[in-house]
């Protein structure tokens, strides 16, 4: 256990202050994450810690394709989540809490020393929704930092204004975000009624310095009308600007929810409507064909980098991130690992 400092007393009770859904806790009782608890009137993480899974992965997985590409990540887990996808691949992690005895204790000093063992550029959070093992996430950051690596979070973007703060002030370098659609897509699935807390936090981490990518799974039957698509879309344009990527992906039957795949029909619907409306960086992830993994110049059309599903194959950019072609400067964080 690990005391936490983000919570405020209500009374007998107390409120979690660490993700938007801002949980008010009894005695003894467990936050909807499974990872904070009131203990004798205090917030303490009872998943410190406790590692589900752990190992060095290509950071275009993430995805992340315009942050140190052809890098890899040492890349980490808890148990929990605080978003009750009902598709989650990753469900034998996040649909358990740490209380289940599973998963073991690694010390954040030790996931920085597997990222150099295994000889990694970066240090990613990932699998479940980092947020929730904030103090934990923080410690390992800040060491990372120190050593020269770099960190990212794959994330639902649920974490307060102060949740954040601490993670960027910590060393929190690039996020992956899940956008999991409109309004009534939160509504229905994640009983979230604000979705703009997540676009607005976001924001502010661009503002910070941080690197955002967009991730937006198109689920069938939950969120993948053309309003919604255009809704997401219309959104990540409003909040985070024409040169964010956007990554539209395709959902696959999972845990509870077993729609068919998403069709190829509504995923190029959402790529041509997002390049329509000026976004420079648009991508189809979760499908056999690459060409839709490439990053093309926004000016000349030439594919300056190009990926397999594993990570990156070529680049074709001058030594200022410039498309060889035409001399375009595309929108590339770090050092290119090809």
């Amino acid at each position: 256990m690990r005391d936490v400092v983000f919570y405020e007393e209500m009374g007998p009770k107390i409120r979690c202050l660490v993700c938007i859904r801002r949980c008010l806790l009894s005695e003894g009782s467990l936050g909807y994450c499974g990872n904070y608890m009131n203990s004798g009137g205090k917030l303490v993480n009872v998943g410190y810690g406790i590692i589900s899974a752990h190992e060095s992965r290509p950071i275009e997985i993430k995805p992340l394709f315009h942050f140190y590409p052809g890098s890899t990540a040492y890349t980490f887990s808890g148990f929990g989540c605080n978003f009750a996808c009902p598709w989650c691949q990753n469900h034998h992690l996040s649909k358990i809490y740490p209380s289940a005895g599973l998963g073991h204790y690694i010390a954040p000093n030790a996931i920085v020393r597997y990222a150099e063992l295994a000889g990694d550029q970066g240090l990613c959070a990932s699998f479940n929704e980092p947020a929730i093992h904030l103090e934990y996430i923080s410690g390992v950051f800040e060491i990372g930092r120190k050593k020269g690596f770099y960190n990212v979070m794959v994330s639902n973007g649920s974490y307060t204004r102060e949740a954040l703060d601490r993670l960027i002030d910590s060393g929190l370098d690039a996020v992956s975000l899940d956008i999991k659609g409109c309004v009534e897509a939160y509504r229905r699935f994640q009983a979230i009624p604000d979705p703009f807390e997540v676009l607005k936090n976001a924001r502010y981490a661009l503002s910070r310095g941080v690197h955002i990518e967009s991730v937006f799974l198109v689920v069938t039957g939950a969120n993948d009308s053309p309003e919604c698509i255009k809704w997401v879309i219309d959104k990540h344009i409003e909040y985070l600007g024409v040169e964010t990527p956007l990554h539209i992906n395709r959902y696959h039957p999972a845990y509870r929810y077993w729609e068919k795949p998403t069709s190829m029909e509504t995923l190029l619907f959402a790529y041509r409507y997002a390049l329509e409306r000026g976004v420079h960086y648009v991508y189809i992830g979760n499908i056999l064909e690459t060409r839709y993994m490439h990053t093309y110049c926004p000016s000349c059309g030439h594919a300056v980098l190009k990926r397999s599903h594993y990570g990156l194959i070529k680049a074709d950019l001058t030594d200022r991130n410039r498309c060889s072609k035409c001399g375009y400067r595309i929108r590339v964080v770090g050092k290119i690992y090809v």
